[in-house]
């Protein structure tokens, strides 16, 4: 009777996440929608999910070669994210690494202040980020906001509370083998950090591709605009044609599903190992 019970609530609970997964999903299912469909047919009541005239041909045309350069944005918001996701698994990794495998001086006190910058937020430093870039004569180049986007204290901390549950026995024994820390840090502390590499890459990534406050401050050449920027302009020049204000929005959210999908199995593994810790 009581696994009877546990079966129920377990299926009542699946059916009421599922009802609400899917209400979450209705704008998405609507965006795609709309990017199908002749300008007309968008804001027809009752909603037509299913396109009675299909116009993707057209619409993607205009996103894709139009006059506005969208296959610039994208090249452009790859060309950062990419570089800078990368960047910042390399600092992030190997700062947590630091802060919790090798033992100096003032190691808890670094960390602490790592932290006490966390809550000061990026409006408060916006001004002597841009002096700074201007300084370094950056401004208005894709390294300003690589620069300003690799260092992360958010990743170096979830980095550092997922190698603290690392047991030490798998250094002290990679040392007695005679490794050094570049040994050990790539051989052993990397392997074993796949699944919250994986978490922080995906976030990094979609931070980096969403991100419009820096490119907006540090970009003036529209050449140089990444997806954000490149949306507010397909804003301005197609007001009130949602059907191809739609279709750029799907465009911009395809590579994200690709890297989601991609690095899920790790996410999900890391899941279920911090269960298994816990």
């Amino acid at each position: 009777m009581q696994l009877i019970r546990k079966n129920m609530s377990k299926t009542i609970i699946t059916v009421f996440m599922g009802a609400l997964s899917i209400v979450f999903l209705i704008p998405l299912i609507w965006m795609v929608s709309a990017a199908f469909k002749y300008e007309k047919d968008v804001m027809r009541f009752p909603i037509q999910w299913i396109p009675e005239k299909i116009n993707v041909a057209y619409n993607f045309k205009a996103v894709w070669m139009g006059k506005i350069p969208f296959y610039e944005f994208y090249f452009n918001s790859f060309k950062i994210a990419i570089i800078t996701t990368c960047i910042t698994l390399i600092i992030s990794s190997m700062a947590a690494y630091a802060l919790t495998k090798i033992n100096f001086k003032g190691r808890n006190l670094v960390f602490l202040a790592l932290l006490s910058f966390m809550i000061i937020p990026d409006q408060a430093t916006l001004i002597p980020r841009f002096l700074l870039i201007r300084w370094f004569g950056l401004y208005n180049t894709h390294a300003a906001i690589i620069l300003m986007s690799m260092f992360s204290i958010y990743f170096t901390f979830l980095l550092r509370q997922f190698m603290v549950g690392i047991s030490d026995e798998f250094i002290e024994a990679a040392r007695i083998d005679g490794a050094g820390h570049f040994k050990i840090f790539t051989s052993i502390m990397i392997p074993l950090c796949k699944p919250v590499l994986a978490t922080v890459a995906i976030i990094k990534f979609i931070w980096t591709w969403n991100d419009y406050q820096n490119p907006l401050i540090f970009l003036l050449d529209k050449d140089l605009y990444t997806i954000p920027l490149g949306m507010t302009l397909f804003r301005d020049d197609y007001t009130n044609n949602y059907a191809i204000m739609m279709t750029a929005a799907v465009s911009a959210i395809i590579p994200l599903l690709i890297v989601f999908t991609a690095l899920q199995k790790q996410v999900i593994n890391g899941i279920a190992l911090g269960g298994v810790k816990g």
